[in-house]
């Protein structure tokens, strides 16, 4: 048995999970690496519609955030996917997913991603992944709190309906609902009372040449910002789920 460099036998080195979590850990990063490995893309969501978009920070007059992004109002691009969680056939209802990237959002090489998944909107519903056929039918949650200047707080993604819906969930359904125009979602976070606020606009306008199988390495705890960053419930047993699904795929280091 070896002994890491600065650890003594018997003792965790620091930032190691206490032995307690760290077996059922490693068992899900190994277990998400096994089924990248098989898919030869993400462990879930392998298929999506990559697209160009704009986030808008807007000022909504409530007063300032305490969080240096959303307290500047302005327009930002972003790279956007659109997925099912399970790959199952398009026919069918999947937990459908919302990634959202913004680049240098809090400064240069500040990158912000948003992971979210659709959900219900009661108070245990929209903490749940919910199937669904219509990408515009219902909300997208972040499904755990993240931490908003220093407060607990759910995120979450209400598509607006528009001429195109219903709109399928799958890339091929939603490649043709670009066509004929947009798709707007208000992404807000939810107060102390339970009300939602909203903190930007996400626009998603052109399908780019990327491959449904391929997909920009959303990680949201490798990509946070300053006073707006997913808080701590889950987050080692997540962490490694995103960990062992990049090393299953074969990714490598950053992408920009």
């Amino acid at each position: 048995m070896s002994v890491r460099d600065g650890a003594t036998p018997g003792t965790r080195a620091a930032g190691d999970p206490p032995a307690s979590v760290s077996r059922p850990v490693a068992l899900v990063e190994g277990a998400f690496r096994a089924l990248a490995r098989v898919r030869r893309a993400p462990a879930l969501h392998p298929r999506g519609l990559t697209c160009a978009g704009e986030l808008e920070v807007p000022d909504d007059g409530a007063g300032p955030w305490g969080v240096p992004w959303l307290d500047s109002p302005r327009r930002l691009p972003a790279t956007v996917r659109l997925s099912r969680a399970g790959g199952l056939p398009r026919r069918l209802p999947d937990g459908l997913g919302l990634a959202v990237r913004v680049t240098d959002a809090d400064g240069p090489g500040r990158t912000l991603d948003l992971l979210m998944t659709s959900s219900g909107r009661g108070r245990v519903s929209r903490h749940l992944p919910l199937p669904r056929a219509d990408a515009l039918r219902g909300p997208y949650s972040s499904l755990l709190p993240y931490r908003v200047a220093g407060r607990s707080s759910l995120l979450a993604a209400f598509p607006r309906r528009t001429r195109q819906a219903p709109v399928p969930g799958g890339p091929e359904g939603i490649a043709a609902a670009l066509a004929v125009g947009p798709l707007v979602y208000d992404l807000c976070a939810q107060g102390r009372a339970g009300s939602w606020r909203r903190f930007a606009v996400l626009t998603v306008r052109d399908v780019l040449p990327v491959d449904p199988g391929d997909t920009v390495d959303f990680d949201p705890y490798r990509h946070s910002v300053r006073a707006f960053a997913p808080g701590p419930a889950l987050a080692a047993t997540r962490r490694a789920a995103y960990r062992g699904s990049r090393r299953g795929r074969g990714a490598r280091g950053e992408v920009p």
